[in-house]
């Protein structure tokens, strides 16, 4: 089968694929609310008699489901008033790809899309994140992003820790692993499957590395435009699940899977360039400090002045905010500082690689949102030519009279609420829609009497 270049492909490409047998169906994915892919499975005769180019409806519960798939309350576009009918999944043809380590298959991304209109869905985690690069490209700027994914790999199948009441996880390793090559070799044949793998299906990995608990490991991904790295993100991600699945093994990219482990990061890495992509923008040679423009000045005082109020872009779940602990290499102060990892944001790089990383989120991020919170926030920031606070230098988790994230989902809640940079970023729908999404987890946990209580209280309360 002939490939494009970096493991694309192109619409005729899969086409001759599909007639030679090489290939013998199409999955077609949108993004959900939780960052997961949702769709089908289209067969090379279906499309081959037409139905390739279309792409395929879904019901609109898709984006306003739990993480259960439940079909709560409170979502304005889609309830039992209007019958839950359809949308258009409209396939982003730069972004089909073979999938290497499934038989026969390919993959293309959606995005969703009114079939009548042909408009985007605006709640669409996909369509929030091209509304913030539509505006960051009338002000002539192009956002580069990239991720970094922690996660713990466990020598058990899914079903196997189901079975066991998710109480008994063990991890695939007996001690710290971070930067350990000695303790990372113990798991070098999942690992190795999934960088390979994925450089096959055009996901090009840097690096992968042991991390700061037993079984814990992170990959870092190729710097990129802003969109194709969301993309990358939400591939990488539900890859290295299938992956994980087909060997008999679990991954989870949960922000803090156990109390006593080390939590799982999603740091992004940004900076604007120019509109063809050939200049860092944020980079000024005679601009103190560190060479940050003044531009990269205003940005970064955005992104900082207003993480709290989009915090839920960033930690959208109960357990997210339970990563959030001092000493823990989580965040816990919207600080910035140079090369500093106890600070919320990490000044890395030095001349055309000058960038901000953001240590804020946690590896169950959705992409979409995360990129498009900072991206709008920053924005703001620019817009307002917002000064940017002095640099923190020291021990960050030792700050006093700075902005904290928040310690709790109800408290993220409030400030979303509350927020009219959100509003004015995202939008009422959108706002509206992801607060609603925000009250169904937090009700959802509240209704569960969990095990911590029932060995705390049971006897002696």
């Amino acid at each position: 089968m002939t490939e494009s270049a970096k493991g694309l492909l192109s619409v005729e490409e899969l086409e001759h694929a599909m007639r030679r047998g090489e290939i013998d169906n199409l999955m077609i994915a949108i993004v959900d609310m939780q960052g997961r892919l949702m769709g089908k499975r289209l067969t090379a005769d279906y499309c081959l008699r037409g139905g390739l180019r279309k792409g395929t409806h879904f019901c609109t519960y898709l984006l306003g489901t739990d993480m259960e798939m439940n079909t709560p309350p409170g979502y304005a576009l889609m309830n039992w008033e209007s019958g839950y009918g359809d949308w258009l999944a409209r396939p982003d043809w730069s972004t089909l790809r073979i999938v290497p380590w499934q038989e026969k298959t390919a993959l293309v991304l959606a995005d969703a899309v009114d079939e009548q209109t042909g408009q985007l869905i605006p709640i669409a985690p996909r369509s929030v994140l091209k509304q913030q690069l539509e505006k960051a490209a009338k002000l002539g700027f192009r956002p580069f992003m990239a991720s970094e994914l922690e996660f713990y790999l466990f020598r058990q199948t899914y079903e196997e820790i189901h079975r066991g009441g998710y109480e008994e996880l063990r991890p695939a390793g007996h001690y710290n692993e971070d930067y350990n090559l000695l303790q990372g070799t113990r798991n070098e044949k999942i690992f190795r499957k999934i960088r390979n793998f994925m450089q096959e299906a055009g996901i090009p990995v840097e690096s992968s590395k042991g991390e700061a608990h037993a079984g814990q490991h992170e990959i870092n991904i190729q710097y990129t435009d802003a969109l194709q790295s969301a993309d990358w993100h939400v591939l990488f991600k539900h890859g290295a699940k299938e992956i994980c699945i087909l060997e008999d093994h679990a991954v989870t990219f949960m922000a803090k899977p156990h109390h006593q482990w080390t939590g799982s990061s999603g740091h992004l890495h940004l900076s604007l360039w120019d509109a063809d992509g050939s200049r860092n923008l944020f980079f000024d040679a005679q601009s103190q400090p560190y060479g940050m423009s003044a531009l990269m000045q205003h940005f970064l005082a955005g992104v900082m002045a207003h993480v709290r109020e989009f915090s839920l872009c960033y930690a959208s779940t109960v357990n997210a905010y339970k990563r959030y602990a001092p000493e823990s290499w989580a965040p816990v102060h919207a600080v910035w500082s140079r090369d500093n990892r106890t600070a919320g944001f990490r000044i890395v790089g030095e001349g055309s690689s000058l960038r901000i990383e953001s240590r804020i989120p946690g590896a169950d991020i959705n992409p979409y949102l995360a990129y498009a919170a900072m991206i709008g926030s920053g924005l703001l920031g620019v817009e307002e030519k917002r000064p940017l606070p002095e640099e923190w230098r020291g021990n960050a988790y030792t700050a006093e009279g700075v902005p904290r994230v928040p310690y709790s989902l109800y408290e993220a809640m409030a400030l979303w609420r509350e927020s009219e940079a959100v509003r004015l970023v995202f939008g009422e729908t959108v706002a509206d829609h992801y607060y609603n999404m925000a009250r169904v987890e937090q009700q959802a946990f509240n209704a569960v009497v969990t095990a911590w209580e029932r060995a705390r209280y049971f006897e002696q309360g």
